[in-house]
């Protein structure tokens, strides 16, 4: 006897999945593999996807989380997408090692922004989370001391009382758009001559895919953001969709992952995938959705993209493309 399975409407958020700093990143392993044969050696996870990263090992990356993990050799290092201090790049000169830098052209503009204030001989106050390997490069560009961490509204009370024009701020790229600018209002509040970007430090990505996220999420009864749990920009997204009213909005990286007692009666579905997850995942979702339900699928757009990044210069000096 057949059973008639219950229609699902899916809305897909566009863009989503893969930005232009993680697609350089991982065509950088891709190519140094191809290159020069494994190994190839990544100082920390390329990007933060689970099945990203264990594709590349399949292919010979071995992935390390400081550069004293890796013996004397003459395969390519490469740094991640999320940037490193500078005491990592120094490290892989006095070991002679082949370094190929991949962090992401938006968060070195970052590094270049509070370098800049540094010689300014401004104090910097850094937007972000702790811990995250993105705060830790962008700290680790200047002396210790030189940049204080706030990640909360309730941190800008309890900083001291600097002088606003000795003071500048910058921010975390995979950051809450909205977090953040309660924070920068804070922070303005505070010190009214406060130096900041000229553009803001959030990433196009990670705005863009915020906006989709608010567009579509109060349309329907569940949301899941493709990507892995450690990925900041992905929590971010689930975040977004349940402040915009979305009940159930969940973070999921494989079929496997979904709690099908969450999606129980449910009549629509938005998915979207954060900047480091690939667009196979999302496929492999909605393929899981169809075994249960009766699913039409349509692509809800809020931006193009068109971001190109080229491939870090000691792969494009070889010819590389």
């Amino acid at each position: 006897m057949s059973t008639v399975k219950p229609s699902l409407k899916i809305l897909l958020c566009a863009p989503r999945g893969f930005c232009a700093g993680v697609v350089r990143a991982i065509d950088a392993v891709e190519q140094a593999l191809k290159l020069y044969g494994p190994p190839v050696y990544v100082r920390h996870e390329i990007v933060h996807n689970k099945y990203v990263v264990e594709d590349l090992k399949r292919k010979g990356a071995i992935f390390v989380e400081e550069l004293s993990q890796i013996p004397p050799t003459t395969a390519p290092v490469i740094f991640s997408a999320h940037g490193v201090p500078k005491a990592v790049p120094l490290e892989a000169q006095n070991r002679q090692f082949f370094a190929i830098d991949a962090t992401c052209p938006l968060v070195t503009k970052v590094h270049r922004e509070a370098e800049v204030h540094n010689r300014k001989g401004r104090h910097i106050l850094l937007i972000g989370h702790e811990g995250h390997p993105e705060v830790i490069g962008t700290m680790g560009q200047l002396p210790a001391g030189a940049v204080t961490l706030v990640e909360t509204v309730a941190d800008v009370a309890n900083l001291p009382d600097y002088e606003a024009n000795t003071l500048a701020y910058v921010t975390q790229t995979t950051l809450s758009v909205d977090d953040t600018a309660d924070i920068v209002n804070a922070l303005k509040m505070r010190f009214a001559g406060i130096f900041g970007p000229h553009k803001q430090d959030i990433c196009y990505a990670t705005t863009n895919r915020q906006e989709a996220v608010k567009q579509v999420a109060p349309q329907v009864d569940a949301m899941i953001v493709v990507g892995s749990p450690n990925s900041s920009n992905s929590q971010r997204l689930r975040e977004v969709a349940e402040r915009a009213g979305c009940k159930v909005a969940r973070l999921i990286l494989r079929k496997n992952d979904i709690e099908w007692n969450d999606f129980l009666g449910i009549q629509s579905l938005a998915i979207t995938a954060g900047a480091s997850a690939p667009e196979i995942l999302v496929e492999e979702i909605i393929d899981a959705f169809s075994e249960r339900f009766e699913v039409s699928v349509t692509s809800v757009s809020t931006a193009d993209e068109s971001v190109f990044f080229p491939l870090p210069r000691n792969l494009k000096d070889l010819g590389i493309l």
